[in-house]
C-alpha cells in the first residue's frame, strides 16, 4: 500500500551522520511536532538527483522556511557516509541528509522499486512531501524514473 495524504509516517529508524559518526534517528524525532519538507531520491550522486532535485531544494531553503517549513530532509536508500558526502559536495547547508540503508522506511511507505538491473538494488521512487507533525499533508510521487512533480518549486507552491 502506497502512502497517501492523511497517512501517518511509519515509525522507522533511519541514519544520519553526526559529529560522532553515523547515528540512528527515528522518524518520530525527525517529523514530530513540526512542519517538514521531505524529498526522496533514487540515489545520491545519480544524474537527476545531483543536477536538479537536491539543488532545487538547496536554492529554495529560505523560501520553504518562509512558508513555515522548519526542516528539510533529503532521503535516499544509501548509507549515511554517502549521504553526508553528497550533502557536503553540494553545499546542502541545513538540509538533513538522511539514509535509509536497508530501505525499511521506503518499503513501509510502499514507494520502493527494484533497480537491480542497473546494479542499484532496491531504491526509492522520487517524491516530495510536506509532513505536519508526522502526518502527510502534501505528496508529489513520481512515476519511476520521472522528475515532473517532486521538485522544490512545486512543493513550495503547495504551501
Amino acid at each position: 500500500m502506497t502512502i497517501k495524504v492523511g497517512d501517518k509516517l511509519p515509525n522507522v529508524d533511519l541514519m544520519m551522520m553526526t559529529d560522532k559518526g553515523p547515528s540512528k534517528v527515528s522518524t518520530a524525532d525527525l517529523f514530530g511536532g513540526k512542519k517538514v519538507a521531505l524529498f526522496a531520491v533514487p540515489g545520491a550522486y545519480t544524474p537527476t538527483c545531483s543536477a536538479k532535485h537536491l539543488p532545487g531544494f538547496i536554492d529554495n531553503t529560505a523560501n520553504l522556511n518562509a512558508k513555515g517549513v522548519s526542516d528539510i530532509v533529503c532521503l535516499s536508500v544509501n548509507d549515511p557516509f554517502v549521504m553526508a558526502a553528497w550533502g557536503k559536495d553540494h553545499s546542502a547547508g541545513s538540509i538533513k541528509m538522511v539514509a535509509d540503508p536497508d530501505a525499511a522506511f521506503t518499503k513501509a511507505m510502499g514507494v520502493e522499486f527494484d533497480a537491480s538491473g542497473a546494479g542499484l538494488g532496491v531504491r526509492s521512487r522520487r517524491y516530495s512531501m510536506v509532513v505536519d507533525d508526522g502526518v502527510v499533508s502534501q505528496l508529489n510521487l513520481e512515476e519511476t524514473g520521472g522528475f515532473e512533480v517532486s521538485d522544490a518549486e512545486t512543493l513550495l507552491g503547495q504551501l
